[in-house]
């Protein structure tokens, strides 16, 4: 069972953050789309509410949300479509970390952070889950961001509802690769 929420899991990211258009599902300005709809227009599993509502309760990551009247879902973060999550400007703690590999830190040394193809930056306040995102792309390092410091020059700063922090992007400055080496 645990594969295959797994998969689901997945399923939903790609349709919910990037191809919604795959099984025809429309979301709404904000990323809301209806279960129902999900339901209905997916071939590749067979899903029900309960199933659905299983894997958004018991993701590890906590990707998605249902709204309050048990409707709809959407992704917290990490889109490459364009639509607007709606998130309050919200002062960030002094630090927030950052995890990445290695062979980028020269890139990032000298660009800073840059969203690329999705909406925002995602930062974090956990040591450990920075260091589970920069374990998936090879040697892992650890990057803490100043930032306080960029709130006050002006950076604005989103918290979603599983406690990841969007940022546009981070410049060098405001960088201090703190790991090389992240158990």
């Amino acid at each position: 069972m645990d594969k295959e929420l797994t998969e689901i899991s997945k399923y939903l990211s790609y349709i919910l953050r990037h191809n919604p258009g795959e099984i025809g599902l429309k979301l709404d300005r904000n990323g809301w789309g209806e279960i129902d709809d999900i339901i209905s227009k997916t071939s590749r599993f067979t899903l029900s509410y309960e199933l659905i509502s299983v894997v958004v309760e018991t993701n590890d990551k906590q990707r998605f949300a249902i709204d309050e009247e048990g409707s709809k879902i959407r992704a917290n973060q990490g889109h490459s479509i364009d639509l607007e999550l709606d998130l309050p400007v919200r002062k960030p703690p002094e630090f927030l970390l950052h995890g990445t590999a290695e062979r980028f830190w020269s890139s990032i040394n000298g660009d800073g952070l840059n969203k690329g193809g999705r909406h925002h930056v995602h930062l974090t306040e956990a040591e450990s889950v920075a260091k589970s995102v920069g374990s998936r792309y090879g040697k892992p390092i650890l990057l803490r961001i100043n930032s306080l410091d960029m709130h006050a020059d002006g950076f604005s700063f989103y918290k979603t509802a599983n406690n990841v922090w969007l940022v546009e992007s981070v410049p060098p400055k405001y960088i201090n690769k703190i790991s090389f080496s992240v158990d």
